[in-house]
């Protein structure tokens, strides 16, 4: 039975991802920031020459996208140097490495689906730091996935779908129309993963919800699928300026990898529904 650590284990993709790679069968090692800091080299080795796992998924992350640009000593101390000391231990013990990265490494420019051959260009710090985590995997990694993902939402953490139905008895709710890209289902994004490891060449991947959506289309799926009659009304992102710049095109090419966003979006709410 192969071994795989996850850091990061009780985040928001890290609670679906681990369940799901239990049922593929591998023995399953969490870890969080209160048994592995990242930014701690010294941790890492110690941490990973104990649990000698054959592959390290690494969620972990500094996610706050508009503190960051406050904050970019922290956002970089997590985001790039945490991802370089376990790229350099993983490079190390010959562990295979899965880096969980964003669509934030773009700036948003292209007028059709970013692939993975295209070159970063981030414009906030959040995705500079992505970037940097990034290139630290190839720089001390010869074995690793580095998975883009995107506008990723899930049961266990604070995302735009819950943000939305918290926010429906309000008179009238304006959303961004002119950002565009792909929502992602924390569990399309999970057996995306569990699909890299079962023999795709090593190298960049972009994970994420097929077909795209604005975060105005986004939310009017959202409604339409609860069910939620919301005064809901299109806006621009200069009515609501934010510290970090966001990508106008989000737009990623998935090569097909996970379901078309609306279908995940579907069984998410009828999930959520459910319990």
């Amino acid at each position: 039975m192969k071994k795989i650590l996850i850091t990061g284990a009780k985040g928001m993709l890290g609670q679906d991802l681990c369940p799901i790679l239990e049922d593929e069968g591998y023995e399953v090692i969490e870890t969080d920031v209160d048994t592995l800091d990242i930014t701690n080299l010294e941790q890492v080795e110690t941490v990973l020459a104990d649990k000698i796992p054959n592959i390290v998924v690494h969620c972990a992350a500094y996610t706050n996208v508009d503190k960051a640009e406050e904050d970019l000593e922290t956002a970089r101390l997590i985001n790039s140097k945490g991802t370089e000391n376990i790229a350099k231990v993983c490079g190390k013990f010959g562990i295979t490495l899965v880096y969980i990265s964003t669509d934030y490494v773009f700036d948003g420019t292209k007028t059709e689906p970013y692939t993975p051959k295209d070159e970063p260009c981030p414009i906030n710090n959040y995705g500079l730091t992505k970037f940097e985590g990034e290139q630290a995997v190839q720089k001390y990694c010869e074995k690793y996935y580095i998975a883009r993902t995107s506008w990723l939402y899930g049961h266990h953490g604070k995302n735009f779908v819950e943000t939305m139905i918290s926010l429906a008895d309000k008179p009238e709710l304006k959303v961004v129309d002119d950002q565009v890209g792909c929502p992602t289902w924390t569990v399309e994004l999970s057996n995306g993963i569990v699909e890299l490891l079962k023999g795709e060449p090593f190298g960049i991947y972009h994970i994420c919800g097929s077909g795209s959506t604005s975060w105005f289309g986004f939310a009017k799926e959202i409604f339409s699928l609860c069910g939620l009659a919301v005064n809901l009304k299109p806006c621009k992102t200069e009515e609501f300026p934010r510290p970090a710049k966001r990508p106008e095109y989000s737009i990623m090419d998935n090569n097909k990898i996970c379901r078309n966003w609306k279908t995940a979006l579907k069984n998410y709410i009828e999930l959520r529904c459910a319990e």
